[in-house]
């Protein structure tokens, strides 16, 4: 009995907490039904904390990388300088963008619903940057093409050229005819470099030449691979859409109705060659009348900084050595398995609490089979790409349910993490994707519920909130914030600022889970309970 205290003492001692990232609020996105999940999809939205006025919104739904790049602290600094705000969307539906599948329609109605909650009227009316990685990286071209009068600028991330015969979904893509097109708009499409195919570039310079209005950017994420967003990376698209939004919106935007969007003219950018992934010499990037390389091999950015920006990105990679990359778990080597989309899945082995695992970054040869120790500076890292895990330390995650919620079964085992090394002077910057797959539910052993009481509201300037919820099963409880501004901290709620213009009553809604013991305990349905924060 003395040896079951210890262990559930020390369970308690951990300090569970949630994502970082906060998102205010959410709708349901009413006019659609996920295929994943046979129900509505989930909006999330998140506005900057002192944002009076929301210049533009990024708009993402669930595939991968669109959350990586959403929750990264940088990227999050920049879109708060910038005034722009960002939904996300689970799940994700409609990889096409088919405009005469009620798509738009739902679009248009989330958003209205979105400026009712939040209080920022002008959702309504804002530009959109839609944004979407691999399986949903067409559909941002699309929407452009049939949004011109609404899109700001357009993100394709580590995936699809403008009407591409390669889509990231792997079936048609969607006729645009002979007058639609996106002239003006600019658009960016990053490929990276460990999953490089040149045939995948090729169309979106066949674009430019079609469309020689099109203002079409491309970056060859150099040293990074498929699933992973470095801080460069989230840099880069940052300042993408600060240039966007300098070039398009007008000196003053309304509030109460649409914005003009200015046109952006190719004439006034600069050209820069295609990256090469073994090019002995090199165009020097130019203003776009006096660019002396092969015009038809060169893609447009804004200017100056954008170009040399680019250049500064394959220039930090070009000519180092390989290295390569895996997991350790339990001290041995994970297999590597070229054939898989995700090349190294590794089995769920828990600590005694059931959620807790370890997992170890290596280097190997060049086999992948066997563990390397080249002479470099730092070392690897794991990181979360997404799923539900967190971090804990450099060796040690957990279990971490969140919003994405517990109903849709083909996400919500899927624990997919990044291991990675920066490079350094004589090697560059590598990567290697990994899957833990968890079981869930857990349905053997003792049945498991929660109890948690109801949440009474608190005024405006409350600053922590007591969660307590408890197990029948004496396990301890875990918390997640599916909206609202607050943050887990242990077993209590943090609240954060609120924006200058949110609208009062603004709600929280927090979720309990218990995932249980394996073969012991079964998991617990999982509890939910809000409260509005109210105004004195």
């Amino acid at each position: 009995m003395r040896k079951k205290n210890v262990v559930w003492l020390l369970l308690c001692a951990w300090t569970i907490y949630s994502h970082a990232a906060e998102w205010q609020w959410s709708v349901s996105v009413s006019k659609v039904i996920a295929p994943e999940t046979g129900r509505h999809p989930q909006a999330f939205l998140w506005i900057p904390e002192d944002c009076m006025q929301v210049r533009a919104v990024m708009i993402g739904t669930h595939n991968m990388c669109e959350e990586t790049l959403f929750e990264n602290e940088l990227f999050r600094r920049r879109m708060k300088e910038a005034g722009v705000a960002l939904i996300w969307i689970t799940p994700g539906w409609d990889q096409q963008w088919k405009a005469d599948s009620g798509s738009p329609e739902a679009y248009w109605q989330m958003l209205d619903d979105l400026a009712e909650t939040s209080g920022y009227g002008e959702l309504k009316f804002t530009p959109i940057i839609p944004i979407g990685h691999s399986a949903m990286a067409t559909y941002p071209w699309n929407f452009a093409a049939w949004h011109p009068e609404r899109t700001l600028a357009v993100v394709s991330y580590h995936g699809d050229a403008p009407r591409t015969n390669l889509t990231g979904y792997g079936r048609e893509n969607l006729e645009w005819g002979r007058t639609r097109n996106i002239d003006g708009i600019p658009g960016l499409m990053v490929e990276g470099e460990y999953e490089w195919w040149e045939a995948r570039v090729n169309p979106a310079l066949a674009f430019r030449m079609m469309y020689p209005e099109s203002c079409i950017s491309f970056l060859c994420d150099a040293g990074r691979g498929h699933f992973d967003v470095s801080d460069r990376t989230a840099e880069y698209i940052a300042l993408f859409v600060k240039k966007a939004l300098q070039a398009r919106l007008p000196d003053t935007v309304a509030q109460d109705r649409p914005v003009a969007l200015r046109k952006v003219r190719p004439q006034d950018g600069w050209l820069a060659e295609r990256w090469h992934p073994v090019q002995p010499r090199r165009a020097k990037p130019a203003p776009y009348a006096k660019y002396k390389g092969d015009v038809h091999d060169a893609f447009w950015y804004f200017d100056r900084e954008m170009a040399e920006t680019t250049e500064e990105r394959y220039a930090r990679e070009r000519g180092k050595e390989m290295l390569y990359l895996g997991v350790e778990q339990e001290g041995r080597l994970a297999p590597y398995n070229p054939r898989s989309h995700v090349k190294v899945n590794v089995p769920f082995r828990p600590e005694a609490d059931g959620v807790t695992f370890r997992l170890k970054a290596v280097f190997t040869d060049s086999l992948r089979a066997s563990v390397a120790s080249p002479r470099v500076e730092g070392r690897p890292v794991i990181t979360r790409i997404c799923g539900p895990v967190k971090k804990l330390d450099d060796t040690t995650f957990v279990v971490d349910f969140y919003r994405m919620g517990l109903g849709n079964s083909r996400r919500v085992s899927d624990m997919c993490l990044l291991a990675s090394y920066d490079g350094d002077d004589r090697y560059k910057s590598v990567v290697q994707e990994l899957n833990v797959r968890l079981p869930y539910p857990l349905t053997e052993g003792r049945r498991q519920y929660l109890l948690f009481p109801g949440i009474a509201d608190v005024t405006e300037g409350t600053e922590t909130v007591p969660l307590h919820a408890t197990s029948d099963c004496g396990l301890p409880v875990r918390y997640y914030v599916k909206e609202g501004l607050a943050e887990v901290e242990g077993i209590n709620l943090r609240l954060t600022r609120i924006p200058p213009r949110a609208k009062f009553p603004v709600k929280v809604t927090v979720v309990a889970w218990q995932y249980g013991l394996a073969g012991r305990v079964q998991t617990a349905e999982p509890v939910e309970r809000s409260f509005y924060i109210v105004r004195e």
